[in-house]
C-alpha cells in the first residue's frame, strides 16, 4: 500500500510538473500578437501580412512575414542615398539559406516567377513566425530547426540577421545567398551588361558594389566562412501587389555567389548588411543589444507607439516624418497633422515635436511648406500644408503650457504666413474681401485631396474649401491668442476683426439650413453639396467658427453617411461619383482615392469633436470604434495601421501598409479616450 502511495505521488509529481512546463511553454510563446502556426503555410494568409522595420534616419527593410517580396518597394536594406538627392534604394533585395545535410540541399527561400510559380518553396518549411521583439521565423527541415531573426539597427545603415540551430542530428551546413538590386524603390531592375560583377574579400565575407556612384554593400558573417563566386542573374522575379496595382512587376536580380559555412546545434551565427565594413566580433553583441533596446509590442497602445516612432527619422540636423512605408517620403501636409500624435500623444516627446516643426519653419516660402520634396526639388503646392502647421504649434503649446517660449520660437513664422495670406500668395491663392480664402488653379489639386488623372484633379475643390477656411480661422484666432499672451499689441489690433469677419462668413457661405451640413466648397456657381468628410475639421477645431448647433447636426450628417469603423468616408455611398473599393491600377485607386474610399485621420476629429459637445458619455462610442483597430495589428502592415480602407464593408485595408496619420490619429484617439477615463473615475 505504502508502495503505491509512493507511485501515485510521484506520477502526481511527474503531471505537476509536466504541467507547469507546459504552461511556462505556453506562456512564453503566447503574445499579444498571434499569428495562427498553421495558416502560416498558406500563401493567400502569409503574403497578406507584411513587415516593416526602420532605422529611425530613413532606410527600412519589408517584406512578407514569409520573406517573399510581393511589392518592388520590399528589400532587406532599402537606405537614402544623399548623391541621388536622398532618394531610397533597394541594394539587398533577399537573402535565401540552404540547410545542407548529407549532401542534400533545403533551400528555404522563396520567390515567385510567371505563371504563379513559387520556387524555391522555403515557406514549406515555417512551423512559426513570431514580430516581438524583433521579427522571427522558425524552420523545421527534417530533423533541423533553424531559428531566423532580424534586425534593423537603429541609427545605422545595417541590416543584421541572426540565424540559431535549435536542433540537428548530423553535421549541417548553412549556405546564403544575396539577391541585389542596387535600384531605386519605385523602379525595378533588369539584367545588363553594365552591372559589376566583381567582389572584394572582406573580413568574413564580400563586398559588392554593382554601378559607379552607388555606396558599397558589405555582406558579412560573425563566423569565418567560403564564399563561393558564382555571379548570375535570376530573371523574372514576380511581385503579385505591382501587378496588382497596374506596374511593370517583373525584376532581374543579380546573385554574386553564396557564403557557407558549418553550424552546431545551440550556435547562433549573425549576418550583416552594411554600408561599411563592420568588424565581425562586434556582430553578435551588437545584435544582441540591439534586441534589448527594442520597446514592447505587448499591447495594442505599445503596438501603436513603436510604429510611431518609425515615421519620426533623424537625417544630418533635420527632424522629419515619413509620411508612410513603404512608398512616401517626406510630406508637408502629412507632417503636420501626424506630428502631435506620433509625438505627443505617442511618448510625450516633446524634443522630436520641436526639432519637427524647427526643420519645418525653416522651409516656409511665401507662407507656403514644401508639400513634397526639399531643397531645389521642393513643391510648393499645397494650401492646406500652411493652416495645419499652426494646428501642430497649438498642440505643442497645449502640452508644454508655455506660450512665451512657443511665441518666441515660432511667433514671426506664424505672423509671417497670416500675412503672406491675408496679401495673396500667388494668383492661385489669395483673400477676398469676406476674409475666407479662395484657392484653385487649373489642372490641379491644392487641397488633401489631390488625386489626379489625365482629364485633370478628380476632386478639383476651387473656390472655398470648407476645411482650408475652418482652419485659417482656427490659426488667426489662436495666434491672436499668442500674441495677447506675449503683449503683442499691434498684431492683434491688426487681426481681430478680420477674425470676426471670416466667422460670420463662414456661417452664411457654407452652412446650409436646410440640409443641416457644410458644404463641401463654395465657387461661383454656390455651393457644392456632396458630403464629405472634410466638414468634421470645423467641428473639432479649438477655435471653430460654427455654433454648436451646427456642429451637432455635421456629426449626425457624418455618422449617418460617412462614419465606418476604420475611418470616415470620403464620400456618400449615395452619391452618383461613389466608388467603394480602393483596388486595380493607379486610375482606378486615382479615381476612388477621395471619392468613398475611408481614411482613418479624420476619425479622431470626428472623436474629438463629440468629445467636446458630449463630454464623458461619448466614451463608449469611441472605445467602440478604436477597439476595431486592434485585429490590423496582424495584418496587412503588421504592428502598423493602413493608408486607406474600402468605403464598402468589411472595409479591407489598402494602399501603404503604414501611414503616419493613420497611426498618430488612433494614438490621439486613445490619449482623448484615456482623458475622459481619468475625467470619469473623478466622478
Amino acid at each position: 500500500m505504502e508502495f503505491l502511495l509512493k507511485k501515485f505521488l510521484n506520477l502526481g509529481c511527474i503531471y505537476f510538473n509536466s504541467f507547469t512546463l507546459l504552461n511556462k511553454t505556453l506562456l512564453y510563446t503566447m503574445s499579444y500578437l498571434n499569428f495562427n502556426k498553421d495558416e502560416l503555410v498558406n500563401l493567400q494568409y502569409s503574403l497578406h501580412r507584411e513587415i516593416l522595420s526602420t532605422n529611425r534616419a530613413g532606410a527600412y527593410m519589408s517584406t512578407t512575414i514569409v520573406g517573399c517580396n510581393t511589392r518592388k518597394y520590399h528589400g532587406l536594406l532599402v537606405c537614402p542615398i544623399e548623391k541621388f538627392n536622398g532618394e531610397s534604394y533597394v541594394l539587398l533585395s533577399s537573402l535565401d539559406e540552404t540547410v545542407i545535410q548529407h549532401d542534400q540541399s533545403f533551400n528555404l527561400g522563396i520567390h515567385q516567377y510567371p505563371g504563379g510559380i513559387y520556387n524555391p518553396r522555403g515557406h514549406k518549411y515555417i512551423i512559426d513566425f513570431e514580430f516581438e521583439p524583433t521579427p522571427t521565423l522558425v524552420y523545421r527541415v527534417g530533423g533541423v530547426v533553424l531559428k531566423k531573426e532580424f534586425l534593423m539597427e537603429h541609427n545605422a545603415d545595417r541590416i543584421l540577421i541572426k540565424y540559431t540551430l535549435l536542433e540537428a542530428h548530423s553535421d549541417t551546413k548553412l549556405r546564403l545567398r544575396p539577391f541585389l538590386a542596387f535600384r531605386s524603390r519605385h523602379k525595378l531592375s533588369k539584367a545588363n551588361l553594365f552591372v559589376n560583377t566583381d567582389t572584394d574579400k572582406i573580413e568574413n565575407g564580400i563586398a559588392s558594389r554593382l554601378y559607379t556612384e552607388f555606396p558599397t554593400l558589405n555582406m558579412q558573417l560573425s563566423k569565418k566562412n567560403e564564399f563561393v563566386e558564382n555571379p548570375d542573374w535570376y530573371y523574372n522575379i514576380e511581385y503579385s501587389e505591382e501587378k496588382e496595382r497596374g506596374y511593370d512587376f517583373q525584376e532581374d536580380l543579380f546573385t554574386p555567389g553564396y557564403l557557407e559555412m558549418p553550424i552546431k546545434k545551440g550556435e547562433s551565427i549573425v549576418f550583416s548588411a552594411s554600408l561599411k565594413e563592420e568588424k565581425v566580433k562586434t556582430l553578435a553583441d551588437a545584435f544582441e543589444k540591439g534586441v534589448a533596446s527594442r520597446p514592447p509590442k505587448d499591447s495594442f497602445l505599445n503596438c501603436l507607439k513603436n510604429s510611431a516612432t518609425q515615421f519620426i527619422v533623424q537625417q544630418g540636423k533635420d527632424t522629419e516624418v515619413i509620411a508612410g512605408y513603404p512608398w512616401f517620403g517626406r510630406w508637408g501636409r502629412d507632417t503636420f497633422i501626424a506630428l502631435p500624435g506620433l509625438t505627443l500623444a505617442a511618448n510625450y516627446d516633446l524634443e522630436s515635436c520641436k526639432g519637427v516643426l524647427d526643420t519645418m519653419s525653416g522651409e516656409v516660402n511665401n507662407g507656403l511648406f514644401p508639400n513634397i520634396g526639399k531643397s531645389d526639388h521642393a513643391a510648393y503646392n499645397s494650401v492646406d500644408a500652411p493652416m495645419w502647421y499652426f494646428w501642430a504649434i497649438q498642440k505643442y503649446a497645449e502640452a508644454t503650457k508655455d506660450q512665451k517660449t512657443v511665441w518666441k520660437a515660432y511667433g514671426e513664422k506664424m505672423k509671417a504666413v497670416l500675412s503672406a495670406f491675408r496679401s495673396g500668395v500667388n494668383e492661385h491663392i489669395l483673400m477676398h474681401e469676406n476674409g475666407l480664402i479662395w484657392a484653385g488653379q487649373e489642372g490641379k489639386a491644392l487641397t488633401w485631396m489631390d488625386a489626379v488623372v489625365e482629364e485633370g484633379p478628380v476632386t478639383p475643390r476651387r473656390g472655398y474649401a470648407v476645411e482650408i477656411n475652418a482652419l485659417w480661422y482656427n490659426a488667426i484666432r489662436f495666434t491672436i491668442e499668442l500674441a495677447e499672451a506675449n503683449g503683442d499689441k499691434e498684431f492683434v489690433k491688426d487681426w481681430k476683426d478680420l477674425a470676426d469677419r471670416i466667422e460670420e462668413s463662414y456661417v452664411s457661405t457654407f452652412w446650409n439650413e436646410d440640409l443641416g451640413y457644410l458644404a463641401d466648397y463654395v465657387d461661383e456657381k454656390g455651393q457644392n453639396l456632396d458630403i464629405r468628410s472634410n466638414q468634421v475639421i470645423a467641428t473639432s477645431l479649438p477655435y471653430s467658427p460654427v455654433s454648436d448647433e451646427i456642429k451637432s447636426n455635421v456629426l449626425n450628417v457624418i455618422k449617418r453617411e460617412l462614419l465606418t469603423f476604420k475611418g470616415l468616408r470620403t464620400l456618400s455611398p449615395g452619391h452618383v461619383d461613389y466608388k467603394g473599393i480602393y483596388s486595380g491600377d493607379q486610375r482606378t485607386r486615382d479615381l476612388a482615392y477621395h471619392q468613398g474610399t475611408v481614411w482613418v485621420w479624420q476619425l479622431s476629429h470626428y472623436i474629438e469633436a463629440n468629445f467636446k459637445l458630449y463630454g464623458d458619455a461619448f466614451y463608449g462610442d469611441a472605445k467602440w470604434i478604436v477597439e476595431h483597430f486592434e485585429e490590423d495589428m496582424t495584418d496587412y502592415g503588421i504592428c502598423s495601421i493602413a493608408e486607406v480602407y474600402d468605403g464598402n464593408p468589411p472595409h479591407h485595408p489598402g494602399g501603404s501598409i503604414s501611414q503616419a496619420w493613420s497611426v498618430s490619429e488612433v494614438l490621439r484617439i486613445l490619449q482623448m479616450m484615456e482623458q475622459h477615463k481619468k475625467q470619469d473615475k473623478k466622478k
